[in-house]
């Protein structure tokens, strides 16, 4: 097995590389040895890391400043609070900044290589565009089925802890409505009577929200119980629940069975279709049953279609992503000037990835684009433009 060395330009010391060249006629030799492919690896994942951290800080004082001006009504929540509360939507912001992450990262890995001559020994030794790529390629899949399958679940869940904590902190409010895969709970409050109340089943039928397995509870503004009605059936109508076959019970007094009974209420449908949750709060494992039990409740499910598909394609995205960085700076060229256009052009076609990503997510939303063609679109353009002109620079 033949060892090159090169001298780095930057540092002075020797870098070894180990691998096994393409020779004719020998199929086992064509392959690249595990050495050099650990070798490429490990220099994407420090690129990597290093350039996820300085975005991590980026997005840590930006979301910081944010927090600062929107709590200037707030004199209650202090500085500690504002960190907090930014420390937990930083792993939801991540997702959306995960694939130029990669992409930078690959880039400045590349620039290191060719820099210090290492891009010239490797491809001078007869290996080829894809040897040299699958090592990476093989890693960031396995980034991305990482990021699907365990962080996403935990982004999924601080973010709808930063969104509880943001309702009540800097807007002075708590939900009073709360609708999911558990069924229907609402809160309110009218005429020194508190209300709650929770329905199994939730069904929508143009405007009117029917309701199955009805408990409603009422108490007074001290938290004392006043009543309890149970109904097998109700309906959210205008201003009032109209509820059919209930038992109504009370401190001290018998149940009293009613066929039909007539509650006033403020919530509307509206405010029903608003407080559905939202799919950045649910993690990838939850989105398909909620995706089920919208669809049968008779509300949209496309917002969480759509987004379950983006997380799904996110993967692919990011191999995609390792393909349009080596397009850039899959070069052996060493000038200055050189790096700097590749670096610009590479930055300028990730933030254009990144506008058509958002404007088919929202072609998508508004039903304009399939649900498949808005969610796979930009994974699918990315990987194509970095697969032409690596076809046509290795083999054309």
């Amino acid at each position: 097995m033949p060892i090159l060395a090169t001298r780095s330009p930057v540092d002075g010391f020797p870098v070894l590389l180990i691998f096994v060249p393409a020779v004719q006629g020998d199929p086992n030799l064509n392959r690249l040895a595990p050495t050099l492919s650990l070798y490429i690896g490990w220099q994407f994942i420090v690129a990597f890391v290093s350039v996820l951290l300085v975005i991590m800080g980026l997005i840590m004082l930006f979301d910081l400043i944010e927090l600062v001006r929107r709590s200037v009504s707030a004199d209650d929540v202090g500085l500690g609070v504002l960190f907090g509360l930014a420390a937990l939507k930083l792993p939801h912001t991540l997702q959306d900044v995960l694939p130029f992450a990669v992409m930078i990262g690959m880039m400045f890995a590349l620039f290191r290589l060719a820099r210090n001559s290492e891009l010239v020994v490797i491809r001078s030794a007869g290996v080829s565009v894809w040897q040299f790529l699958a090592p990476t390629l093989l890693l960031v899949a396995g980034l991305g089925v990482f990021n699907l399958t365990v962080v996403n679940p935990f982004s999924a869940s601080l973010y709808q802890s930063y969104e509880q904590l943001e309702e009540e902190l800097l807007f002075k409010r708590t939900s009073a409505l709360n609708i999911g895969v558990g069924g229907l709970w609402l809160r309110e409050s009218q005429d020194e009577i508190q209300t709650v109340v929770h329905s199994h089943v939730v069904r929508q039928e143009e405007r009117i929200l029917f309701l199955s397995g009805v408990s409603i509870f009422e108490m007074d503004l001290a938290d004392r119980f006043v009543r309890r009605l149970e109904a097998q059936d109700g309906q959210l109508l205008d201003g009032f629940f109209k509820l059919d076959r209930v038992w109504e019970s009370a401190p001290g007094t018998e149940s009293v069975y009613h066929e039909e009974l007539f509650l006033p209420t403020t919530i509307t449908i509206g405010q029903v279709q608003e407080n559905l949750a939202s799919p950045e709060t649910m993690s990838f494992w939850e989105l398909p049953q909620y995706i089920r039990f919208s669809e049968q409740s008779g509300f949209s499910a496309l917002p969480h279609k759509l987004y379950w598909h983006s997380l799904l394609a996110s993967p692919f995205l990011f191999c995609a992503m390792i393909l349009v960085a080596s397009a850039f700076y899959l070069t052996t060229n060493n000038r200055l000037g050189g790096w700097t256009k590749r670096g610009l052009a590479g930055l300028g076609a990730g933030f254009m990835l990144y506008f058509f990503s958002r404007l088919t997510y929202a072609l998508g939303l508004s039903a304009i684009l399939p649900l498949s063609l808005a969610a796979w679109a930009p994974t699918t353009v990315a990987a194509l433009l970095g697969l032409t002109y690596l076809f046509h620079r290795e083999d054309g």
